[in-house]
């Protein structure tokens, strides 16, 4: 019986596979990079040493809500600076773009994720969102990232308390923001606060719903919620373009041309305007903090379909037709 089952299993996915033609590409590129066992799981928060390296998950979701997963896309893991750009929309949102740029600024560091605390030396501001110092400073601001998930998000509480125990460095970050006026005076509310934000538990299909949100200028594709005004997407974008892949954002522009956020989760999140969004899960993790396997997926995704955003005479016009299941 049981071998029956796993035949029927796999009769069943292969017709999957037929029926799509582009979820048949996923599941090539998940085979291809499965096996690659580069990098490591990050350890300097000691629950996500935890994390199995085995784990690897891709999903796209389109801006009419097609979805398109393989491997472990269900898998829960907790979003850590993926959730940096959308925050950080939700800031613009709420208290206005001039206000926030007084708080944040939006220049690329070419600097490492673990690197030593620097502010802008003439204004005193962290220099984008997608660095921890920008972050915090944008948790000051606001919470929440439910309406680009379309469904409440949990916090892993002991990931939670593990950052909280060990985030000296941030902790040193945020005095230095204090000190400079921008963060307010409750210092221990807004690092919990930006703790927590990076413990929201998610996976692989919410990455790529958030994503599509973004594509989908601001509102959410499955649950048809807008998440945030169209006039902020570009902002949110601009910064995923030129900060989100830490010291890698040249190289990840130049290879993919994508706006994209990592996160030492194993996380990535890339948007292709107007088009669609795609998560990637794997938790090996490469010396500059992103996800082995998610890197290579996305390269090989971007070349294969032409999405780089400067490729010269492509045409996507034709592309959620592609990608609508048959």
């Amino acid at each position: 019986m049981a071998e029956n089952r796993d035949d029927l299993n796999q009769l069943l996915g292969s017709v999957k596979a037929l029926a799509s033609p582009f979820r048949a590409v996923l599941g090539e590129l998940h085979a291809k990079y499965k096996n690659n066992r580069d990098g490591v799981v990050a350890n300097y928060i000691p629950e996500l040493a935890k994390a199995n390296p085995d784990w690897f998950g891709i999903s796209v979701v389109t801006v009419k809500g097609a979805t398109f997963e393989v491997g472990d896309h269900n898998v829960p893991f907790t979003i850590q600076s993926v959730s940096k750009p959308f925050v950080y929309g939700m800031a613009i949102e709420d208290h206005g773009r001039e206000h926030t740029l007084t708080k944040i600024g939006v220049e690329p560091t070419g600097d490492a994720f673990n690197s030593l605390i620097r502010l802008d030396e003439r204004s005193k501001r962290p220099h984008n969102p997608m660095v921890n110092a920008g972050a915090i400073a944008t948790a000051d601001l606001l919470d929440g990232l439910r309406r680009y998930t379309g469904r409440p998000l949990n916090v892993d509480m002991s990931v939670f308390m593990s950052e909280r125990s060990t985030g000296h460095r941030n902790r040193a970050i945020a005095h230095l923001l204090l000190n400079f006026g921008m963060v307010g005076a409750r210092l221990d509310e807004t690092l919990d606060l930006y703790f927590q934000q990076c413990s929201a538990l998610v996976n692989c299909h919410d990455l790529a719903v958030m994503g599509a949100t973004l594509a989908n200028s601001g509102v959410n594709p499955i649950t048809g919620e807008r998440a945030i005004d169209a006039r902020y997407v570009k902002d949110v974008l601009s910064v995923m373009y030129s900060c989100g892949m830490y010291d890698f954002s040249g190289q990840w522009g130049y290879e993919v041309g994508l706006p994209a956020k990592s996160g030492v989760g194993g996380g990535i999140v890339a948007v292709v305007p107007g088009q669609l969004g795609i998560g990637v899960f794997s938790p090996p993790l490469d010396a500059r903090g992103n996800s082995v396997r998610g890197i290579e997926t996305c390269v090989e995704l971007s070349r294969r379909l032409g999405l780089h955003i400067f490729e010269a005479g492509a045409d996507r016009s034709k592309l959620l037709e592609t990608l609508s299941p048959r």
